[in-house]
Order: C-alpha cells, then structure tokens, then sequence
C-alpha cells in the first residue's frame, strides 16, 4: 500500500509512483531544463518557474524538480540555509515512501543501495532518515 502526503491542495503518491512534474504542474509552475554552470535547479519565485538542469541524469533532475516544487510550495523567496533544509525534506517525504522503505531495509543492509533502489540522492535520503529517526 502506498502511502500518501498532502502539502497542497491535492494528494500526491509517495516514493517512486511520485510525479514532481505532475506535482509542478498542479502548482502552477513552470518547469524548464537547461544547462546550469552550478546546481542541480534553480527557483525563480518572480516567475513561478523552475529551471532543472539539462546536464544531469534523470534520477537527479527528478530529485531536484521535488526539491524545487518543495521552495515553491512553502513559498520560498530565497535560498537561505532553513529553506534548504525544508525543501529538502518536502523532497523526501514525496520521494520516498516509508513502506517502500522499509521493504527495502529488509533484504539490502547497504544504505547506498538503498538510495539507488530508491531513485533518491544521497542528500534527500539523509534528510528523510533525519526527519524519521528509527524508533529505539
């Protein structure tokens, strides 16, 4: 069973059968790939666009679009450390569903095999891991 999480009007899918472009598009957002020198996407709040950069493999492109739809979603107007951090884990709450998660924790003890199993990068992973602690 796949779980769900509501930030905006709408219930989105968690984990892999979530679409940040779907996600985009209900928000309204402009979603744009072109080459960037630096980054992985770039929010432009006066333009209610996100350009994801052309450069980088899909798996990334899909975490930073998640990460981009989480600055527009909490309103974002700057990137300054606090909104990092929520925007990264706005991403990881869409991307990565915690019964996927925990299937995966069954039969894959490699936290990096995780990740790939997962579609996520590093950077997402550990900041759901660090938002959902495991019970003690």
């Amino acid at each position: 069973m796949t779980s769900t999480w509501t930030r905006t009007s709408q219930t989105f899918p968690r984990g892999r059968a979530y679409d940040p472009w779907e996600h985009a598009a209900s928000l309204g957002l402009e979603v744009v790939t072109r080459p960037l020198r630096t980054g992985h996407e770039l929010w432009l709040p006066e333009y209610n666009t996100l350009i994801v950069n052309s450069r980088i493999r899909a798996v990334h492109q899909r975490s930073a679009l998640a990460h981009g739809v989480g600055h527009a979603a909490h309103g974002h107007e700057d990137d300054r450390p606090k909104h990092e951090k929520q925007a990264d884990k706005f991403a990881a709450q869409n991307l990565i569903d915690p019964d996927e998660l925990a299937d995966l924790y069954k039969w894959c003890p490699d936290e990096q095999r995780v990740i790939h199993e997962l579609g996520v990068t590093t950077r997402l992973f550990r900041a759901y891991v660090l938002a959902h602690p495991p019970a003690a």
